[in-house]
């Protein structure tokens, strides 16, 4: 069986085709999300009939950026990054449009399944899954099944409140919590802060032997641990995957060791600390194995 494969992100949208184990035919195209949800399905649309028109496939599997009910393959909340797409009924849209079986998962959910049966979650039951990019996304197995909460959210580690002197909510109901200052983006608004120069992570750590960059990335890694210290604590996972493009720099993961068993109980410290295997791929191998509910 051929399973037709979106990734949506608020950047570009990754589609594929998936059987036997393996993504085939792999694109990327520019989500143009600031145009609102109403065009990103309608890329979405664009793109799956694009494959149409030369293979055929029997099941539509999407990972998506945003709060999502899998049961109704519906948008339960995005923010102003993809405007209107709140509420979008996503997984009729396409099922209506293709006549094929369709699965929608929030998209750290889909990169969490997808390292749970091809990644580095494979060997464990209970296990967070976080990915610290724009802002912070969370993802908890137990058991060996995806943990949804009551209406599918849970996992939202980004709003954990780790600075509650900063917290103004009248403002911003992010403020003080954990992605304001554990994101990559965080890290780049401090970094630039420093040096306007250090605009992104590739060049933060390109200048990594400077002491005060190193500094700052260090203070950055407190961060981070400050919010795996609760997380842990909280769930008792036996391991804590860690994703984005940010983690696949040495100096971060071996820094998050050596910091963070000290900041955890010694009866937590059998807690396994791993980078996610499947890179920008987790995704879309995820929404390849979604169920359809």
């Amino acid at each position: 069986m051929t399973t037709m494969v979106l990734d949506i992100g608020g950047t570009a949208i990754k589609s594929g085709l998936y059987a036997d184990g393996a993504l085939a035919d792999i694109r990327e195209t520019p989500t143009e999300a600031s145009k609102g949800g109403a065009h990103v399905v309608q890329r979405a649309k664009e793109i799956i009939a694009s494959y149409q028109q030369h293979t055929s496939f029997q099941r539509i599997g999407v990972s998506t950026a945003g709060q999502v009910d899998p049961v109704r393959g519906q948008i339960i909340y995005a923010n102003e990054n993809i405007p209107g797409y709140t509420g979008t009924r996503l997984g009729e849209i396409l099922e209506q449009e293709f006549h094929v079986p369709t699965a929608v998962e929030n998209d750290v959910n889909a990169a969490a399944i997808g390292e749970s049966v091809f990644g580095a979650g494979k060997d464990h039951k209970d296990f967070v899954c976080l990915t610290y990019g724009t802002g912070v996304g969370g993802a908890i197995f137990s058991r060996g099944k995806l943990y949804s909460g009551s209406s599918y959210s849970a996992g939202e580690f980004g709003a954990i409140v780790t600075h509650p002197e900063a917290r103004m909510i009248e403002k911003d109901m992010f403020s003080g919590c954990y992605e304001k200052y554990a994101s990559a983006t965080a890290l780049v608004k401090s970094a630039v802060q420093l040096d306007p120069a250090l605009d992104s992570g590739r060049r933060i750590f390109e200048r990594l032997q400077e002491p005060e960059v190193r500094t700052l990335v260090d203070r950055w890694i407190m961060e981070i641990v400050y919010g795996l210290t609760t997380i842990i604590h909280m769930l008792n996972p036996e391991c804590v995957i860690l994703g984005g493009g940010i983690m696949e720099q040495p100096y971060v993961s071996e820094q998050l060791r050596e910091k963070l068993y000290p900041n955890i109980m010694p009866s937590f410290r059998h807690v396994a600390v791993e980078r996610a295997a499947l890179g920008n791929r987790a995704g879309m191998l995820g929404a390849a194995v979604l169920k359809n509910t």
